[in-house]
């Protein structure tokens, strides 16, 4: 972690405003979270109590983010209407993929015109995650360069990645740049699905379905594409039994 970054991690009276938008993944098929998914949308899957996506919801409330651009594909009605009570409070916009799954870049493509702020939160919906001593949105945005980066990845160590059973995703210089995992080896950081993007990573980009990663090689490439630790905890919420693994995590503290 760069100096910069440890020292607004060690204070956490350090705030920024977060964007105005945030863009939650929602349209994936949830084929891990069968049989739970077979009549509802894998956001709307009950962790703690709560669907997936209020917990975003809420993350996203308290850091102070009025628009909201959810992309939708399977049982989207279902989470539309969701949304209408959930997110009332919210300024919802809905990024139809009905007819075709984009995946997460093409998805991010379709619904680059309906968002307002650059840069802009991007957050998958099957996350779980907890603040450490400062508020995990607020931190992205204080550690923001508009000049250097156009993707800010929020990771977390391989220790305290809750449920994860990969090697691993990224490796982090010392000025906070990201490096992929070599073939066959394993890196230290996980990403944890939620990152704050420019609208400059989604330039000359594919048409149709393609993967995020596309975009954050090319970054990488460029020097672009940075880290940030997340302080507090996380869970990959990707299986029924990770439900389960999370919420004991929870309930012993």
């Amino acid at each position: 972690m760069s100096g910069k970054a440890r020292a607004l991690a060690l204070r956490p009276d350090i705030k920024a405003a977060a964007p105005a938008t945030a863009m939650i993944m929602a349209a994936g098929l949830g084929k891990r979270m069968r049989p739970l998914t077979a009549t509802r949308p894998k956001p709307l899957v009950e962790v703690a109590g709560k669907p997936l996506i209020d917990h975003v919801l809420d993350r996203l409330r308290a850091a102070g983010v009025g628009k909201i651009v959810v992309n939708v594909h399977y049982l989207p009605d279902a989470l539309e209407a969701h949304l209408k009570t959930s997110a009332a409070d919210f300024d919802v916009k809905i990024s139809d993929e009905r007819n075709q799954l984009l995946e997460t870049g093409g998805g991010m493509i379709r619904a680059e015109p309906m968002i307002e702020a650059d840069p802009f939160l991007v957050i998958n919906s099957d996350n779980f995650w907890i603040d450490g001593p400062a508020d995990t949105l607020h931190l992205l945005a204080s550690l923001w360069r508009e000049d250097d980066m156009d993707a800010l990845l929020l990771l977390v160590p391989q220790a305290r990645a809750g449920n994860h059973s990969g090697q691993g995703d990224f490796h982090m210089k010392a000025d906070g740049r990201l490096a992929r995992r070599q073939k066959g080896k394993v890196a230290p950081y996980v990403f944890t699905g939620i990152q704050m993007v420019s609208k400059r990573l989604l330039r000359d980009s594919p048409q149709g379905p393609f993967s995020t990663n596309i975009l954050w090689d090319r970054a990488i490439d460029e020097g672009r594409c940075f880290g940030a630790v997340h302080q507090g905890l996380w869970f990959d919420v990707g299986n029924p039994l990770a439900i389960k693994a999370t919420e004991r995590a929870l309930q012993h503290g």
